[in-house]
């Protein structure tokens, strides 16, 4: 561990560093795949990518995915569900203090004064990670944004409520199947794509020939399954696969499908088949507004399932502050050698 503050050194991610800097995410406690640079490039003609890279006596122990946006703030990321540092599996609270100092510390000597700072849902690590909750906390960060993610926790399940039940058996007796594509465009083109147009006016974030790209690199990862009757598409969802989690990117059902119950056959299966070995099934998020409204049919049809809220949380930092947390963090050598000295004169006389 790395206990100086001095001997941090912040660098910013260039395209020689990719090997290294996906190699570092196989071994932290809290990244996914959206981290690697496969898939944060695959939009980098949108965003001004601005990723950190620590390094602790010359060895890289944290990364911050990131973007600049015109007006100068640091986002983390811009281009990604969620974000924030990641850390490897042995970091301590005090050296993630040490290292978020060292962050906020050089972005205000870039001239960097604020950072958007995008927490990564604690229910897709595999190690505790509060320590940055517990800086954003030291330096003042004011929260700015709270999204509800709905999960269900698959090791305490709660019972299904009855119109999922129904609509689970209206599928059933339907014969509605369910099939892992080897394509996205059935769904993309025949449900998706026109749902989202016809009712919202809107289109999905990724386009076919994205999802496709990604899948691509990413094929153990993003997956497709889509109900059927017959020949004839009914719905489906397009599956972001992490160790403990199995989120629901995008989900999309055409009006015979409401019909027949093939989206809860759809989910019943993925979560009581599919993906029973997994710790969370995660619906994703039913919130507008930048977190201030609620989608309630949305969000009554997810709870159905027995998911529950997950707090995805957002956070206005600003860089001056770095300062606040020197109260907190590990003395100089001098200091520490002297604490250490201390500290063994005080046992050996108890």
């Amino acid at each position: 561990m790395c206990d100086k503050t001095r001997a941090y050194e912040v660098k910013r991610y260039t395209s020689e560093h990719k090997p290294v800097w996906d190699a570092f995410l196989s071994g932290a406690k809290n990244a996914t795949f959206l981290f690697r640079r496969d898939y944060m490039e695959y939009h980098r003609d949108r965003f001004t990518d601005h990723s950190l890279m620590i390094y602790c006596d010359k060895e890289l122990v944290a990364q911050l995915p990131a973007n600049l946006t015109k007006d100068g703030t640091l986002v983390s990321h811009e281009g990604l569900t969620y974000g924030g540092l990641a850390v490897r599996h042995a970091a301590t609270l005090t050296e993630v203090l040490s290292i978020f100092h060292a962050v906020l510390r050089y972005l205000d000597g870039q001239k960097i004064s604020k950072v958007l700072y995008k927490q990564c849902p604690g229910f897709y690590n595999t190690l505790p990670d509060d320590e940055v909750g517990y800086a954003l906390f030291l330096v003042g960060a004011q929260l700015c944004r709270r999204d509800c993610a709905i999960v269900v926790n698959l090791a305490e399940r709660l019972p299904l409520r009855k119109d999922r039940r129904t609509g689970i058996g209206k599928g059933q007796r339907s014969g509605v199947r369910v099939i892992q594509e080897t394509s996205f465009a059935p769904f993309w083109t025949k449900v998706l794509v026109p749902r989202l147009a016809g009712r919202y006016g809107a289109k999905p974030v990724h386009t076919i020939e994205e999802i496709t790209l990604l899948a691509s690199h990413f094929p153990e990862q993003i997956k497709q399954f889509s109900a059927y009757c017959g020949n004839e598409i009914l719905a489906g969802t397009t599956i972001y696969e992490t160790p403990h989690v199995a989120h629901s990117q995008y989900s999309a059902v055409t009006d015979r499908g409401r019909k027949l119950g093939a989206l809860d056959f759809l989910y019943g299966w993925l979560i009581d088949e599919c993906y029973k070995g997994k710790l969370f099934f995660d619906f994703g998020t039913c919130n507008e507004n930048q977190g201030r409204s609620l989608n309630h049919g949305l969000l009554d049809w997810k709870e159905a399932f027995g998911g529950r809220c997950y707090a995805h949380d957002f956070y206005e930092v600003f860089t001056r502050n770095y300062t606040k947390l020197e109260d907190v963090l590990p003395p100089r050598d001098e200091a520490a050698n002297k604490t250490v000295e201390e500290n063994h004169a005080t046992l050996a006389n108890t």
